[in-house]
């Protein structure tokens, strides 16, 4: 469904997942180098979350889990900044055995606070791939995310789009919608053009695209389809999954909003002035902490969120796109098409924020 990797990758980890998935409950014996239990494995069967993510598909992940693998899951839940600021405050005396957060971007925060530890599984290092993963294995992808144009049906023509950079462009003055640059996710599709275009031509972006707001900045990807809907402009950018919603929705209203947009799917192959990089991607993702007291557990339950069960889950329920490209997708999601993802190693919009955040300051984007 994704054309991110290659055919022999897949069948080739399509033959280890026969022998391994099925077996994720049983697999970490928690042994040491030694052959001996990890004695802090031994005095605890609980795991510990903090986590960032407030869905109840991944409570309900956790209960599944318990009933098989024995162990108890505790689940501190708080915005993504508070949550990596309590881990670093704590020390060695947190609680918390994994951290589960929104964006690459974030998850390199924590790994560069030495919040993390290296971790040794062959089911993560087989189905997490190279790209969606810590440059140290230190977090794994859990979930994928693509930040996307969003265009009215009638209002707006497909064929009027390209790339990220286009949207730029005079053509669309006055007449796109956005997040403020606050925010994360725009953070990193900002960090993802540093890295591909230089950061004089992200610079040019980021003003072009100041110039082209239909408004201020307000509110989340949800408030800029609906922005779109009721006519404030004919194009936003946004996060799949906030379609997905609207779409799948119980309020016939919300459907009616999600039926009147359609995604693009920017910088694919063969569009004329694209560069055929794909579109742009994040992840939530998940790491053991470096003083995690149950390690044994943590590794335990990560393998555990990247197996059929879990990926079906995150894909079907919460309307994201599954680290894995054998898993299938929600309906709501699978009507956008096939397309090329950017595999631009995730760890590097980390390491490009503070100069996202920096260009977003001297623009003036709000």
């Amino acid at each position: 469904m994704f054309v991110l990797f290659s055919i022999l990758r897949r069948s080739l980890v399509a033959v280890f997942l026969i022998t391994v998935v099925s077996a994720v409950p049983m697999f970490a014996t928690g042994q040491g180098e030694d052959g001996t239990a990890d004695q802090a494995d031994e005095e605890s069967n609980v795991v510990h979350v903090y986590s960032n993510r407030h869905y109840d598909t991944d409570q309900a992940l956790f209960d599944r889990f318990e009933e098989f693998s024995g162990y108890e899951v505790q689940v501190v839940e708080a915005g993504s900044d508070e949550i990596i600021e309590r881990l670093a405050a704590e020390g060695a005396d947190s609680p918390a055995d994994i951290l589960i957060t929104a964006d690459a971007g974030r998850l390199h925060q924590a790994s560069t606070r030495d919040l993390f530890q290296s971790v040794d599984s062959p089911v993560l290092d087989s189905l997490v791939p190279d790209n969606l993963k810590g440059a140290d294995d230190e977090w794994f992808a859990l979930t994928r995310r693509s930040r996307l144009i969003v265009y009215h049906n009638e209002r707006a023509d497909e064929s009027d789009l390209s790339t990220y950079e286009a949207l730029a462009g005079e053509e669309f003055r006055d007449n796109v919608l956005i997040r403020s640059s606050s925010n994360i996710y725009n953070i990193s599709l900002l960090a993802s053009l540093i890295e591909h275009l230089g950061s004089d031509a992200a610079r040019e972006w980021a003003e072009g695209m100041t110039e082209n707001f239909a408004r201020p900045p307000q509110g989340g990807d949800t408030d800029q389809l609906r922005g779109v809907a009721a006519g404030e402009a004919d194009y936003a950018i946004s996060n799949t999954y906030y379609l997905g919603r609207l779409l799948g929705s119980s309020d016939p209203a919300d459907v009616e909003i999600g039926e009147q947009l359609s995604v693009y799917f920017p910088n694919q192959p063969g569009v004329e002035g694209s560069d055929g990089r794909g579109a742009h991607f994040n992840v939530s993702g998940a790491g053991i902490t470096r003083h995690a007291d149950n390690a044994k557990g943590a590794r335990e339950l990560l393998e555990f969120l990247v197996s059929d069960e879990a990926q079906e889950q995150f894909a079907q329920a919460n309307y994201e796109y599954p680290i894995r490209d054998d898993i299938e997708l929600a309906p709501e999601i699978e009507q956008f098409g096939d397309f090329v993802a950017d595999d631009l190693p995730l760890y590097i919009l980390g390491e490009n924020q503070r100069e996202a955040t920096m260009i977003f300051n001297e623009v003036g984007w709000q």
